[in-house]
Parts: structure tokens; C-alpha cells; sequence
């Protein structure tokens, strides 16, 4: 593939990948990490083909550039997304350190053709007790060992 490609190169690549993934069967969604306009890595939403709620194309790219480039760190990366992320992509971005992003459709042009992600942004304005999700703390302090082992730990890779 082509070196240097434009912010608008990489996009249409993004949104190429969306749409030839709507005609293969996956969901509207194609992403492209990018590094000094080179493709490090693509994915597309596969999360009926793979049976993996987690399989959305932002997250399917990370963990192509991180397995292509043998590292949890993407800074210096791009991402361009056809959509605005959700808020799990969202923060597998942030997690990545990914270094820009650029979208096409927003969260508003997703949620007119059903895919709608307000609710999980509702739900973490709420406090725990209010959530749809029933969520309870049960054995804080025998899980906090773990922690402490962690923050006592010389060798540890932080990320």
C-alpha cells in the first residue's frame, strides 16, 4: 500500500472497508490505524460473524496494529474511524494511546439506523445503586491483595 496518505486517503479507506463490510454480512463500521500515513492496520465490525460483542472495527484495528507492531502502546498512531466510536472503542483508544482521531458519522447518524450508545452513557452518569445493571462489591479487601502484590512488584510493566 501507498506511503503518506492523506487524513482523507486513510478516511475513505475506513469508510471502503464499512461498506464492503455491509456487503459480506458485518455491521456498518470500518476503522484504519494509521502511523506517519502509512496503514498499520484495518478492521470492521465482525460482532455477528464472530459472535464477539467486543469485535467493533476500532477495537478489531487496535488489536491488529498492536500484534502488528508487538506493543500495547499505539502512540504516534491515527485512528480513522467511519463513525464516532463508542464508548467501549472510545476507551480502547484512549487505553491504546492512540494520538488522533478523525470520524466520518457521528453517534447521532448511528443511532437513526439502530445503533444507539446513549444508554451506556446514561448509565455511567448513574450511580451504581441506580444502573440497569445490578452490580454489588463483595470481597473488597481479599481482592485488594492483589493489588498490593502488584504495587510491590520491582519488574512490572506499567501501562
Amino acid at each position: 500500500m501507498k506511503k503518506n496518505l492523506t487524513d482523507n486517503e486513510l478516511m475513505r479507506l475506513a469508510i471502503r472497508l464499512a461498506n464492503e463490510n455491509v456487503d459480506n454480512g458485518g455491521g456498518p463500521f470500518g476503522a484504519v490505524i494509521a502511523k506517519d500515513g502509512e496503514v498499520v492496520a484495518t478492521g470492521v465490525n465482525r460482532v455477528t460473524a464472530q459472535h464477539d460483542p467486543t469485535a467493533h472495527a476500532e477495537v478489531s484495528a487496535i488489536r491488529a496494529a498492536c500484534d502488528k507492531l508487538q506493543t500495547f502502546d499505539l502512540s504516534g498512531c491515527t485512528i480513522y474511524s467511519s463513525c464516532e466510536p463508542c464508548p467501549m472503542c472510545l476507551g480502547a483508544i484512549y487505553w491504546a494511546k492512540i494520538s488522533r482521531m478523525f470520524y466520518a458519522n457521528t453517534k447521532r447518524d448511528a443511532a437513526a439506523i439502530d445503533f444507539a450508545d446513549d444508554f451506556i452513557y446514561h448509565e455511567l452518569d448513574l450511580p451504581l445503586s441506580k444502573r440497569h445493571l445490578p452490580s454489588e462489591q463483595i470481597m473488597h479487601e481479599e481482592a485488594l491483595e492483589t493489588f498490593r502484590k502488584w504495587a510491590a512488584k520491582a519488574d512490572k510493566i506499567e501501562y
